[in-house]
């Protein structure tokens, strides 16, 4: 191959090469995050429906690190065995005293992964455990350096950016996440357009989430 068509070819591969890597489901171009409606099955159905909505539990009590840090994390297994040690099934009759205790079948995989025994209450001696591979929903580029903990201080809700979480059995992307999507936020903030965040000055200045 000579000098020019070697040239030529490496042109055309830069070219293509993002291209190619943007094109998704045959039909658009995307950046990763624009992927509204984006619903993975989880290894556990855990139902933010129940949990939150019903339950109305707190956020932060799950996601204990999104007022301090970028990431909100996920809760260790550990979390979930402060009430699943001793609630296995929603909505059953006080246990008979030596009676088997009905466990929930998504609740059974939480206790699979820990070693736990549900009919002593107790944790398994030498049982083989192993992590929960949660599949991540929302996720951002690389290049974005997204903070939670700016938002949970600034008095954000969360469902601002990720929807009625409340109302959901299955978490699913409701906002595409896209630099312009933020950006239109930041101003009608700046703006006085949000009255539950009135005084608020977010920044649009590029080095706030790429740096």
């Amino acid at each position: 191959m000579s000098s020019r068509a070697m040239h030529g070819a490496v042109l055309l591969a830069a070219l293509l090469g993002p291209g190619a890597y943007l094109y998704a489901r045959g039909s658009r171009f995307e950046l990763p995050g624009i992927d509204r409606g984006y619903s993975p099955a989880q290894p556990i159905a855990f139902s933010h429906r129940l949990h939150c909505g019903d339950v109305e539990m707190k956020c932060l009590y799950c996601h204990s690190a999104a007022d301090d840090g970028r990431h909100a994390g996920l809760p260790s297994a550990s979390t979930c065995m402060n009430c699943h040690r001793l609630v296995h099934e929603r909505d059953q009759p006080p246990e008979v005293p030596g009676a088997t205790p009905r466990v929930a079948p998504e609740l059974a995989k939480l206790y699979d992964a820990v070693g736990y025994d549900a009919t002593t209450h107790t944790y398994v001696a030498g049982a083989e455990t192993h992590p929960i591979e949660w599949i991540k929903v929302h996720d951002l580029p690389d290049f974005v350096a997204f903070d939670h903990s700016r938002h949970v201080r600034a008095s954000v809700a969360c469902q601002t950016c990720h929807g009625p979480i409340e109302t959901m059995d299955r978490v699913e992307q409701v906002n595409t996440l896209t630099m312009g999507w933020c950006l239109d936020c930041h101003r009608a903030v700046g703006a006085g357009r949000v009255p539950e965040l009135a005084g608020r000055t977010p920044s649009t200045d590029c080095s706030a989430c790429h740096y």
